[in-house]
């Protein structure tokens, strides 16, 4: 695996998190994978892939992206900014991800990501 391979399977997430893609989703996710938002809340997989129910992203970007590779993971820090409607509101958010890949016995798949909240930078 090449920081160049980090980086497709991070534009990978983004296009079928963009598209709202739960099946792609559910194949670059660990079982066990969680998620920590913006302001503290986790969800696990499934509340994870379950979410394009009530959230759709009309755009995603991510830029200033740094990836660090350390045998079986990696670590991906950038700065997403989004729009999206969640439950029928429109949401602008510019945040800091982390995101942990790891490979496993199958493939390398997404086991954690969390945001923080930035002003408009």
């Amino acid at each position: 695996m090449t920081v160049d391979d980090i980086h497709h399977l991070r534009r990978a997430f983004d296009v079928a998190e963009l598209n709202g893609d739960a099946k792609s989703l559910d194949g670059l996710l660990t079982d066990d994978f969680r998620s920590i938002g913006e302001q503290g809340f986790v969800l696990d997989k499934a509340q994870w892939l379950g979410k394009f129910t009530e959230f759709a992203y009309t755009s995603l970007e991510s830029s200033d992206v740094e990836v660090c590779l350390y045998g079986h993971a990696a670590i991906i820090r950038c700065v997403q900014r989004s729009h999206s409607t969640w439950r029928g509101q429109e949401m602008t958010l510019t945040v800091r991800v982390g995101q942990t890949w790891v490979e496993d016995s199958e493939r390398w798949r997404l086991a954690g990501i969390q945001f923080s909240s930035l002003s408009d930078v």
